[in-house]
């Protein structure tokens, strides 16, 4: 499998390889970073979410505190798309809390609000 590094920004190509044995191999990577990421892509990839969302006569930006599992994104979004809230909101706030059982917070990152 073929990857582009996201982890600085040199964006080397991972070459990443499982191996009959089990062990990962990662090649391409210019700093320690790029083996580890590789590693993680092919074996739980995760991602950060973000969104916006209506929010009284404007919209809030959303986002995952810290990454999901990849597989659970599109599960991620119809959550976040099915709540609301009459509260009062500011960035930093949680906007959903546990969000899937992953442990992981939904955070107001800024309002456009009129």
């Amino acid at each position: 499998m073929e990857l582009t590094c996201i982890m600085c920004p040199v964006g080397c190509t991972l070459k990443v390889t499982k191996q009959k044995n089990g062990e990962i191999l990662v090649t391409g990577n210019s700093c320690p970073r790029g083996h580890e990421y590789g590693i993680k892509e092919v074996t739980s990839p995760e991602r950060i979410v973000t969104t916006v969302k209506k929010y009284k006569s404007g919209t809030i930006s959303l986002k995952t505190e810290k990454p999901i599992p990849k597989g659970l994104v599109d599960s991620c979004l119809i959550e976040i798309s099915k709540a609301s809230t009459n509260q009062e909101l500011k960035a930093g706030d949680v906007f959903i809390k546990d969000i899937l059982n992953t442990g992981v917070n939904i955070i107001v990152t800024s309002l456009n609000v009129n």
